[in-house]
């Protein structure tokens, strides 16, 4: 992972930050997947969508946790 960017955020950019968030989360989790597939990548690409999903948890706990102490976030 590269360094981490500082940015202060308000709470309305923060709680956008955490819609959008979410909403990529839940496209993620219900992209259809072609169980047909022949290539024999299914194990591969759901290993890859269990890290994004993974990524994505990781960064709202961030939020989420700057959020609750009252604190910039640090994305």
């Amino acid at each position: 992972m590269s360094e981490p960017l500082h940015i202060e955020l308000s709470d309305f950019q923060r709680d956008i930050l955490l819609k959008g968030l979410r909403y990529v989360r839940s496209s993620r989790m219900m992209e259809f997947r072609d169980l047909q597939d022949k290539s024999g990548d299914e194990e591969k690409a759901e290993i890859q969508r269990r890290d994004e999903l993974g990524e994505i948890r990781h960064l709202v706990e961030l939020l989420d946790r700057k959020t609750r102490k009252g604190e910039p976030a640090a994305v």
